[in-house]
């Protein structure tokens, strides 16, 4: 037992040294805030795969419909993934000529079996898009009416080659909704934190841009198409290799997607089954080593809440471990949550931990070695 709290504490201590890391790195962050107008040159192509989403779509259209970009330098295609409710008469009868509907369908068997719709579907539009500049985004989100032209207003000021900008939940009518949200709140601070000390690289699909001319020259997803998820950081990593001064984090509340969290305790692991399922496939290896360090400090302190009943002297262990846990996690999350203005959700921050640490391990284990579903479609 004295051995495993020794490695247990190697562990804390590792994961203390990342954190404060992590809270230096978003301290050094800065805000951008924009100098000059859009220049009126810069070519966008707003890229949305969707399957099924036809409760969604109608507030993520009126939202795009308000983007303050001139829409002759706009398009938005959204690609129904072969839907089996009214995506596709939504897009088609959307009243906005920049606004495109491509069908997988007419390009694809409905029996085909593909590792990754999702990166078929943006690759299919990228290759029929007039943008210059490619900014992605999910069916389920919306955005407020500078979202555009702060995107470009960065990519006009610094010319990076892949932009990763924030991602918040919203609508958390409940406490499982709650936790999702703190959850994913510390997942984007680490991911603007570890863009801004070169210390990996992270982002979501659900907010991104990037250069049309950058995906190709990085051969788009080739190598990485054969992995379910993964076309938003897989592909990062490819462009950071191959730029690597050219990846950057945008850091402007006007530039925050918003998206919805899992209704359901099946649908929320699922998802985050599939996060993890691309723990090992990165070709920046600081990510996996970070990744499997976040995973046994969380497991030892499962094992030990575990063992705590049956193994008399462990309760001191436990405490001392978990608050000095809480301490770096909220040392760190204070200043992102007063960024994406959620500071009053981190009254949930402690009791949410019974949810976090058991979560985190379980889809840390079935990421590698189970299955899950996802829009309907099993994978393995």
């Amino acid at each position: 037992m004295y051995i495993f709290l020794m490695v247990v504490v190697a562990l804390a201590l590792g994961y203390g040294l990342l954190m404060l890391g992590y809270g230096y790195g978003w301290k050094q962050l800065k805000k951008f805030v924009p100098a000059k107008p859009v220049s009126g040159n810069t070519l966008v192509s707003v890229i949305i795969p969707a399957r099924n989403e036809a409760a969604n779509l109608p507030i993520l259209l009126q939202a795009l419909q308000q983007q303050t970009y001139p829409a002759h330098l706009l398009e938005i295609i959204i690609i129904d993934d072969f839907s089996t409710d009214d995506t596709a008469a939504i897009i088609a009868d959307f009243p906005a000529p920049n606004v495109k509907l491509l069908r997988m369908s007419d390009h694809l068997n409905a029996t085909q079996r593909l590792n990754s719709y999702k990166k078929k579907a943006i690759e299919m539009a990228i290759a029929q898009c007039t943008g210059t500049l490619i900014v992605t985004t999910d069916a389920d989100c919306v955005m407020g009416p500078r979202w555009i032209t702060t995107m470009v207003q960065f990519y006009e000021t610094y010319q990076p080659k892949f932009i990763a900008a924030p991602v918040s939940f919203y609508k958390e009518h409940n406490f499982f909704k709650t936790l999702q949200s703190l959850d994913f709140m510390t997942m984007q601070g680490i991911t603007g934190a570890a863009v801004q000390l070169k210390a990996g690289t992270m982002c979501n699909g659900a907010n991104l841009a990037y250069e049309k001319q950058a995906f190709y020259d990085v051969g788009g997803f080739t190598g990485i198409d054969n992995i379910a998820s993964g076309d938003d950081m897989l592909l990062m990593c490819k462009i950071y290799n191959a730029y690597p001064d050219g990846v950057m984090y945008l850091k402007n509340e006007d530039a925050i997607v918003k998206t919805l969290p899992m209704d359901t305790l099946r649908d929320f692991m699922n998802q985050r089954i599939r996060w993890s399922s691309k723990a090992d496939k990165y070709e920046d290896k600081r990510i996996f080593w970070v990744l499997l360090l976040v995973y046994l400090f969380n497991f030892c302190l499962l094992a030990i809440g575990v063992l705590t009943p049956f193994v008399p002297g462990t309760w001191p262990w436990l405490l001392i471990l978990l608050l000095f846990k809480l301490t770096l996690e909220l040392f760190f999350l204070l200043p992102v949550a007063a960024f994406f203005h959620k500071a009053k959700l981190l009254v949930w921050f402690i009791p949410g931990q019974l949810f976090h640490i058991p979560y985190i391990v379980a889809a840390g284990w079935l990421g590698k070695f189970g299955s899950y579903e996802w829009k309907g479609r099993q994978v393995s």
